[in-house]
Order: structure tokens, then sequence, then C-alpha cells
């Protein structure tokens, strides 16, 4: 939605009111405007086109479980956002957004009682406790009233006594990227304005496409605005289930969605929102505003979470009937079953404040949501908003969230019959089939005593017969059920600050934090549910660049320039090099600043290599890792994606100063080799079509950039980069079947865990419409070894490029690379699963010949004036790997930049 639009009441001039709508809610003053997280600042007119980048780090505490031994790591999410607003015309913008987040951790599977033989089960390595797995299937002693008689939650031994306490079982989550992306073209006229959008999310196993359409209407001279969208939501689930839980899940309900693929069970299911708002936005005075929406959202489809499953005590009862004063039951875990129907309203209001005495603003909100599964919420939230001169603003914010519990939430459920039993037929006999013939039946009291369909008797010996059992009655469990903490009740009280800092020529910073507190007895009228408590924090950092419409860029050959484009500021720009070069170019004004984006994409697909040669299968089980150990598994592909930022600043004329944070995320998949030795025990294996993700912040790189040479046609610049390792290299693979994996491969690790130093020699020439250049670079490790006990290898690379202007904006290039990457130095200092060659530091690096095609465009007129693209894509023309490696196919690399 467009944002809400302000005019002073005494001016009834069409031309000027016309000029004064573009400044949001002027009456209000700058400092009420100045919403945490928005990056909406002092002194920047509504009308601005704008680019944000924030990262932020969510991370929750660990569960109690009540003395359980637990090594899991808590469930972290490390989120990458990226924003941008243009003015298409006066009154047209398009807005886009991409955000793109990893997670991973210990989940919250189902609840038990704390008093079942399983629950957390706590698992030993060579004979020392180290942590804890779940158990879905247990049992449980119960007294004559159905409650759970105590047990000691390590050893499991009756410690006597009534024990209601409730447990999570957790299970490792293996890391998990998604992604999204929305688009949105928005119109203003004097009194009304309309927008559109629409985008998609997309992850292994959820994809989502949905749109909205939406409007304002002013009126009283824009003192109120009468603000309506409706929006569209489509998703399609194909929930890859969990190998090492699935089979102790019983998921009758949904025999019909599951299908099998690749060794896994695959959940599917499709679910449609549709969401309708309206709202009213009243100036009050000139100190003061009222916002007031109330919104209404219909869903219906699969709306389960298909990775919770519920415990249900069963219970025999002919054990209920007996005389002794203990009962066993048998805790077995279903999938979830929630209401294919939801409908939801919801009211928000807000309210703002400026306090002239503090110079500030104050903001105060509240939200009720009722719908029809149960789930009642109320939120308060209160912020202050305090500039603090030089560019400085310091928020300050506080909220209070409760929630009633779903109808159908329970921790676990009892049902009075047995899990499964033997079938009977129409005269009581039991029924058992002949395993080597499952079309013959028999009857009988044991297997021993039996007789066929006829009635004639059966040597129990000469047929192999089992029992036919028959599962449970589902039809006496509840309709819906879900043990999902998130549809407890509960209360939330968080509190945080916000800081931001207005620097010069259109940029800004901003720091956030927020702490929250989840306790069941913190909801309104209290709860019962205190063993899902937990905490959690959200850490952010963002940056927003205030991009100006500029006149047009004279291109070309102008005097003096030697082809150079000239600004009409007269900053220099020269021809920047293809988009797959790094610290390629310099700012040449003492004072100037640049922001920019580079993306990189590298796939590696197909066959594995050795060398320059392709390899079998049979070769890379016997050669590929180690002597003592053979290969069991390969790649079949990888991708690797790079976001990185640059910022760059020149201090003096020669010298530029550079920053580069990134933001990594990566996927593999494997396959069994043919000719592998087969699954042994305590041995950590891969099945199924899941594969690995990884992603979350790399390395962080700085650079003094210094120029050498600058004539008419031709420059020259060293860079002296240095690389932090900011980058995890301690990421592991999550346990499976409880046998642990250790650290992920080396390929898939987020940096190099090692201190770098990262030069390079920069040629570049032009000549009317023709330039060229050359690079000199390399990876110098400064460490012996990381963290985890490894040192990636040094790096060189060799490249030239040459460029011919297709037109006054439009630049096309071609390049030729050589690469020399080293080998892994040392090895893993922890346990690693050796599963294949990307386990083996031998197996990494070589020689690389790469040819690149590109094109770059420097806007040169218009609204858009300044902006830069690259693009390039890079194709291997020949490798020479270190031992054995998956072939490489191709890189992309994309770039953006504006100078300031």
């Amino acid at each position: 939605m467009p944002q809400r639009q302000g005019g002073n009441q005494q001016l009834n001039d069409p031309e000027i009111s016309s000029v004064k709508s573009r400044n949001t809610l002027h009456a209000l003053t700058s400092a009420a405007l100045v919403l945490p997280g928005l990056l909406v600042t002092p002194g920047h007119a509504a009308g601005t086109d704008r680019i944000n980048f924030q990262y932020s780090r969510y991370q929750e505490g660990e569960r109690n479980l009540f003395g359980a031994p637990n090594n899991l790591k808590p469930i972290s999410a490390d989120v990458l956002h990226g924003s941008g607003i243009f003015s298409l015309t006066d009154r047209t913008k398009f807005t886009f957004g991409y955000t793109q987040d990893t997670w991973s951790g210990a989940t919250p599977v189902t609840t038990t009682p704390l008093a079942t033989t399983g629950g957390n089960r706590p698992y030993f390595n060579n004979g020392v406790m180290v942590g804890a797995s779940p158990l879905l299937q247990s049992d449980v002693l119960l007294d004559r009233d159905l409650n759970p008689i105590g047990r000691d939650p390590i050893t499991k031994q009756l410690v006597g006594g009534v024990d209601p306490r409730s447990v999570l079982v957790m299970s490792s989550a293996s890391p998990e990227t998604r992604r999204q992306a929305t688009f949105g073209l928005s119109h203003e006229w004097n009194e009304a304005a309309i927008s559109v959008a629409g985008g998609f999310s997309r992850e292994r196993d959820y994809k989502s496409s949905f749109g909205n359409i939406g409007g304002r209407l002013d009126f009283n001279q824009k003192l109120t605005s009468v603000k309506f969208n409706g929006g569209y939501t489509r998703s399609d689930i194909g929930a890859i289930l969990d190998h090492d839980s699935s089979p102790y899940i019983t998921k009758t309900a949904y025999l019909s969605q599951i299908a099998s693929r690749g060794g896994s069970e695959i959940l599917q299911g499709n679910r449609q929102d549709w969401v309708a708002n309206v709202g009213v936005s009243q100036v009050l005075t000139k100190n003061a505003l009222v916002d007031v929406n109330i919104g209404y959202t219909h869903s219906n489809g699969f709306m389960e979470n298909p990775y919770k499953a519920m415990s249900v005590i069963f219970i025999d009862p002919d054990s209920l009937n007996g005389q002794s004063n203990l009962i066993t039951g048998k805790v077995r875990a279903l999938i979830e079953q929630r209401p294919d129907i939801r409908n939801q309203v919801a009211l928000n209001t807000k309210y703002i404040q400026y306090i002239n005495t503090f110079n500030a603003a104050m903001h105060l909100g509240y939200r009720l949501s009722v719908d029809d599964w149960g789930v009642n919420t109320h939120t308060f939230d209160a912020s202050w908003v305090q500039p603090l001169g030089s560019g400085w603003t310091l928020t300050p914010r506080i909220r209070y969230y409760s929630q009633d519990a779903a109808s159908f939430y329970r921790p676990y459920l009892f049902s009075q019959q047995a899990f499964n039993r033997q079938e009977v037929d129409g005269s009581g006999r039991k029924i058992w089939i002949d395993q080597n013939d499952l079309t013959k039946q028999y009857f009988g009291d044991d297997r021993f005593n039996l007789v066929d369909q006829n009635g004639s008797p059966v040597d129990g010996f000469s047929v192999n017969a089992a029992a036919k059992m028959v599962s449970f009655d589902a039809g006496k469990l509840p309709g819906n059920f879900s043990s999902d903490h998130r549809l407890a009740g509960f209360g939330a009280l968080s509190g945080g600050v916000v800081l931001n800092k207005m620097l010069g020529k259109g940029v800004a910073l901003e720091a956030g934090f927020e702490y929250y507190t989840r306790a069941s007895s913190m909801q309104i009228g209290s709860g019962n549910n205190s063993f899902a408590d937990f905490d959690y924090y959200v850490a952010n950092a963002a940056i927003k660049f205030d991009i100006e419409p500029t006149t047009s860029l004279q291109m070309g050959g102008s005097s003096g320039s030697s082809g150079s484009h000239v600004h009409a500021s007269s900053h220099h720009h020269h021809k920047i090099p293809p988009a797959g070069i790094m610290f390629g170019h310099m700012l040449d004004k003492p004072g100037d600043f640049m922001a920019g984006y580079r993306f990189m994409l590298g796939k590696s697909a197909g066959s594995m290599m050795h060398g320059a040669h392709q390899v079998s299968d049979q070769t890379i089980v016997d050669q590929g890792c180690s002597d003592t150990i053979p290969c069991r598994f390969t790649p079949t592909y990888m991708n690797m994606h790079m976001h990185m930022l640059d910022i760059m600043y020149a201090p003096t004329k020669w010298l530029n100063v550079m920053l580069m944070p990134t933001f990594m995320d990566m996927d593999m998949n494997l396959r069994r080799l043919d000719g592998a030795p087969p699954a042994a025990s305590g041995v950590h294996e891969h099945t199924g079509v899941a594969g690995h993700e990884t992603g979350a912040v790399g390395d962080t790189y700085f650079s003094s950039l210094i120029k050498l040479i600058d004539i008419p046609g031709h420059r020259v610049h060293v860079n002296l980069g240095l690389s932090a390792p900011t980058g995890k290299v301690d990421i592991k693979l999550r346990r499976m079947a409880q046998e642990d994996g250790g650290l992920i491969h080396f390929g898939m690790q987020l940096g190099s865990g090692t201190w770098d130093f990262m030069p390079s020699l920069t040629y570049a020439g032009e000549y009317n419409r023709w330039s060229w250049g050359a690079q000199f670079s390399g990876v110098k490790r400064l460490e012996e070894k990381n963290k985890s006990g490894y040192r990636l290898g040094d790096m060189f690379q060799a490249t030239t490029w040459g460029g011919f202007d297709l037109t006054q904006w439009l630049t096309a290039s071609v390049r030729g690379a050589y690469t020399l990457h080293g080998a892994v130095h040392r090895d893993f200092d922890a346990f690693n699963a050796r599963i294949g060659p990307m386990d083996f530091p031998a197996n990494y690096g070589g020689q690389f010949w790469d040819l690149g095609l590109g094109v770059n465009a420097v806007i040169p007129k218009g609204r858009f004036a300044g902006n830069r693209f690259g693009f390039e894509w890079i194709q291997p023309v020949r490798n020479d790997f270190n031992g054995f490696q998956l072939d490489r196919k191709g890189s992309l690399a994309a770039t953006w930049s504006y100078q300031f």
C-alpha cells in the first residue's frame, strides 16, 4: 500500500495541495513518522526512491527437558532481506522485495508424559552420555485414575507417586532455506491511490504464490483516508517425512496423500487463503493520528503441520477391568489432524502522538484476533521514537501478547482401546495368516491349535502362521487434535530497542535488538503448559540508500575523458569491468560513496571427475576416499548462492576503502554409489530425497584500493584485502537413525575459518567504444588451521577481458580466466562420517580455465540515471581437478551499483 499522505487543512490551492501531499503527514513532524524497522528516517520525502538491505538473526533458548541431557542446538534462523521502491513517473511506483532465510536446530515433534519409558531417550558415545534423542513409541504406567506414575528422567526407574508433568520430544531439524520474492505497482491521484502486488515463496517442501490489490481514498483535505485491500494465496505442500521418526508415526488418516519417491515418504496437500482488510486513518490534530483496520481471513485445505505428531496413550479396556492398581498404556504418535477450514477476524488500532516537549513521538497499538479454532489473541505494543540530534534516533519498544489455546489442543490424548489387536471372525475366533501364502487364513486360540476355512485341523509346525492384526478404531479419537505448542495458551512479553543513524548523502544505518519471553503463566487467565516455556531474541542490522533522480549522463568519448562517462555533477564514471571481477574499479572524487549488491551462483552437476576425465562409480568406491574407507555416496548436484553488499568510500583521490559483508547458502544432493558396501550398523547413512542445505553469514571482506596510475585511457590500482572468518566452519550433519554424521563436508561450510589476505592488481583501459583490462588476484590463508582443524587451499587467478559499447549505455564483454586452487590442508579435528569424496581433503581444488560472456549497463538519464547493472555467465572450458570431484557446470555473476 502507498504510504498515508497528509496535507495542511489551511491550503486550498490545488497546485499547492498537490505538492504538499507528497510530504507524508507533514503536520505530525518528521519524528512522528520514524517507524522502527521500516527505515523511514527524518528529512527524507516519502517519494524518494530507496533501496534497503537488512540482516536478522533469530535464536531460541533451550527447552526444559527436566534433566534429560540434550546437546541438540535450539532453533536459529539467519534472514537476509532486500527491498526497493522506484518512481516510474511522478505518481507511479514500482516496489520489490526479496527475503531469504535459513532455519536449523532442534524442534519439538510432540509432547508426552515425562513418566514414559521413552520420551527424550539418552544416547551415549564411548560409554559417555552425550545427549538425548526422541523416542515416539514407549509405555507409561498409570494409576486407576489414569495419572502417570513418576520415573527418573534419566534412568526411567519408577520413583513412586503421581507425576503429571509433560515433556517435549525434540528432533534435530536439518538446515532449510526459504526464498520469497514480491513485486508491486502503485499509482496515486490527488485524492486516491491503487496498488497491485504479487509474489512467490519457495522451499524444499512448501511452495506458495500470492497476489493482492488495494487502494486508498482521501477525504477532508487529506486528513481522513479510507484504505482497503484483498489478497489470495495458494500453497502446495510436499513434506518429506523424517526418516527417523516416520516409522514410529501412525499415518493412517493420510495414506491417500502420501507418495513414495527415492526412499522418502512425501505427504502432499494444498491450501488456499483469502484475506480482506478495510481501515481508516484520521489526523486528529497537527500532533496526533489514529489508524484503525479490520481484516478477515478465510483458509481452507491442508492446515496441518506435517512434522507435528500427537501422542496418544492407548489403554486396553481389559486392563481397566482387572484388579491391578497399575495400568500400562501404550504411547503412540499420530500425525496431527486440524480442521480443514479456519475463519479469522482481526482488529488493529494504532495511535501516534507527537510530544513537542521532547520532540518525540509515542506509538500505541492494540490488536484483537478471534477465529473459529478458539485461538483468541490480544496484543499490546508501545514505542517511543526519540530523535537525539546529529541524525541519531533511538526507539525503545515493549510488547505483550496473550493467546487462548485452540479448542483441539491437548498435550496428549487418552484412548480406551488397544493400539492394535488380533482380528477375530464372527464366531469370536482369532484369525491367523499364512506368511507363505497370504490368501490362506487359519482360526484358533494359538498358532499350534488351528483349523483352516473348512474346519480341518492344521499342523502349526507345517505352516508359517502369524496373527492378523487390526489397528485401532480412529472413530473413537477426536476429529481434530494437535499438541503443537504454538496452538497452546500462553503469553509473551518482549522488549527491545532500535537505533537509527542518518549519514550523509542519503545513507541510513539501523540496528535493533528484541528479547522475548514466552510463558504459560503470562497468558490472560493463566495457562497450564509451562513445559513449553522458552525465550528467544531477534537482532538485526540494516542499511538504507535513498536514490535521488539525477540528470542525464553524457556518454562516450567526451572531450578530455577518453571515453569515460561523465555525470552531470562532474563525477567521472569509468567503464566498469565484467560482473565476475571483484575489486575491479575505484571511485575518483574524495567524498564519493558507492553502494552495490553482488549475486553469484555456482553450479556443479553431472559426472564425477578425476583430473580431466570422467570416472566410474566403482573407481570412486575403490579410490575416492581412502585405503581403509570405501566411498558409499557421491554428489548428484551442488548449488552455491552468494549475496554480497558492496560499500565503498573514497576518503582521498588515490585511496578507496571497501566493506563487503556476505550471506551464503548451499544445497547438495547425494546418491549411493553402484558397488558401494552395504550399510553397516553404527555407520551414518543418507536415505531419501532430502539432501543437505546450509546457509547464513559468510566471511566478511575489508579492502583498501590504492590508485597507482590514472592517465587518459589507462588506470592501474592495487587492492590489499583481508577476509575475516565470520562464516561458520563447524556446521554438522543432522543425526540420522541416532547415528552421528559429525561435521558436514568441507565444501558445505560457510567460510574459510581463517584470516585470509586477498591482494589483487588491476589494469583497465578504454578508447572510444572499446575497453579492456587484466587482473591478477590471489588468496593467501594466514593461519595454519581453523577452529575445525583444517585450512582451505590458497588460490591464484589471472584474467583478461575486452569490451565493446553496443550503445551509449550497453557494453558487451568477453573474458578469459585461469584459476589455480590448492587442495584442503590438514583435516577435520572432530568427527566426520566419511561417506564420500567430498569428506576428504585431497578431493578439493585444481586448475580451471573459464570463458566469461557478459553485459554491463548504465542508465543514462531519467529517474534511474546513474544506476549500473552487470551480468556475466562464466562457462568452464577445461578442468583439471585434484582427486575426485563433481563436474563444474558454470556460474552466474550479477551486480548493481549506485554512486552518491
